[in-house]
């Protein structure tokens, strides 16, 4: 009887470590950044979208570049889906260069139907914004809530695959 128990006990320890996890990258655990302001605290964002830009075009890897509020409440929703889903963790930090801006850039390219937030839009390395690649909604196009992250995934995806189509 002590037995079954013990074992019952272990069991729900070893399930609810495996799923508790965040995603750690390949290289390891890495030091949390302020720049994340929480997106992702274990992934490498540029500080600017200069430089973003440039990261991205010497590495030949898209760049997602992520407008958000601290104090609105539809993107500290999606803050919390998009920092807890492994799969979009793991493919930012692989195949991408990422950006989160709490202000406006002078690069009207990046606001293409207005200034809101949150709005997700992806530069690929030739420094073309892909306009294209959009979220489920018409009267904004490039934002994003937290039911919607199947569709940001295939997004993301669908960025690395032009930018593969396009070499």
């Amino acid at each position: 009887m002590v037995k079954s128990v013990l074992s019952v006990i272990l069991v729900l320890v070893a399930v609810s470590s495996v799923f508790g996890k965040k995603y750690i990258p390949k290289s390891g655990k890495r030091i949390p950044q302020t720049l994340s302001k929480g997106w992702g605290d274990q992934l490498i964002w540029v500080q600017t979208y200069e430089e973003g830009l440039y990261i991205s075009r010497t590495t030949n890897k898209p760049l997602m570049v992520l407008f958000h509020l601290t104090e609105c409440p539809h993107c500290t929703a999606l803050k919390k889906v998009f920092s807890e889903d492994k799969e979009i963790q793991r493919l930012l930090d692989e195949e991408f260069v990422i950006l989160n801006l709490e202000y406006e850039t002078t690069d009207k390219h990046l606001s293409p139907d207005g200034q809101y937030v949150p709005r997700i839009l992806f530069v690929d390395p030739s420094m073309t914004v892909r306009a294209e690649i959009v979220g489920p909604y018409k009267n904004r196009y490039y934002s994003y809530e937290p039911t919607d992250l199947k569709l940001l995934l295939n997004n993301l995806k669908k960025a690395l695959k032009l930018l593969k189509t396009e070499l």
